[in-house]
């Protein structure tokens, strides 16, 4: 019998979610896959945020906040809808150790990021600053992003981008306030950084909620003369129907 074939005997595939078995590792069961909102269809081009109705065509559409905010970066896909068993992901990922589910968001992303970039590409995640990193151990936008080059074949470079100083506490400050406080929070690597210069960077995060931490990002990116950027997450925040 394959060492495979023991484990599985012994720690059966159960789903990423509610622990229910499942026929395959890492993933979903039945159940769960039909309450997770996976964004397909028509979705916003700057963000991914589902859109009403159906496929325009091949017109380029943008959702009620992309509209109205400058987003530094050309395009951008997320996986998920950022409620119910896609909220409980990210921060299952982000705050509650579960490095595990980094495997099927990845491949979730990959899915939804068809067409989003070259061959040239660049993966780089949002960075955390150091004392958020000794905290939580691991970042989990480089967990994300690791899997997702691999995934795609494409180049990775984990530290292009760097947070001189943590970020700021801002749970209920309203939208202006936190492009305000992010503004330059985030920076090229001194070093590595030039690497992105003349390419089109890829840059990963778990959530986008208002997009200002992907503005920070990408901002940087540019700065240092990544020629394009485009933003994928596993989620994406959405108003209430």
């Amino acid at each position: 019998m394959k060492l495979q074939s023991v484990i599985r005997a012994i720690y059966p595939a159960s789903c990423v979610a509610c622990d229910q078995p499942t026929a395959a590792e890492n993933g979903l069961c039945g159940p769960c896959w039909r309450d997770t909102r996976f964004i397909t269809g028509t979705a916003c081009d700057l963000c991914g945020a589902p859109l009403m109705g159906d496929d325009a065509g091949g017109a380029v559409l943008h959702c009620d906040d992309c509209m109205t905010l400058a987003r530094p970066w050309a395009r951008g896909r997320a996986a998920l809808v950022y409620d119910g068993i896609g909220r409980r992901m990210v921060l299952g990922l982000k705050h509650g150790d579960r490095t595990d589910l980094a495997v099927p968001a990845a491949r979730w992303m990959t899915q939804a990021a068809s067409g989003l970039f070259d061959d040239d590409a660049l993966v780089v995640p949002v960075p955390v600053h150091w004392s958020r990193l000794l905290a939580r151990r691991y970042n989990q936008a480089n967990l994300l992003s690791t899997l997702v080059a691999r995934r795609l074949g494409l180049e990775h470079l984990p530290d292009a981008l760097v947070r001189p100083r943590p970020a700021p506490k801002m749970v209920q400050t309203g939208r202006s306030a936190r492009f305000a406080a992010l503004d330059r929070a985030i920076q090229p690597h001194p070093r590595r950084g030039v690497a992105m210069a003349g390419r089109c960077v890829l840059i990963v995060d778990d959530v986008m909620t208002t997009g200002a931490t992907l503005a920070a990002a990408a901002d940087a990116a540019l700065r240092v003369g990544a020629q394009q950027v485009h933003v994928l997450t596993l989620a994406r925040a959405v108003k209430d129907d």
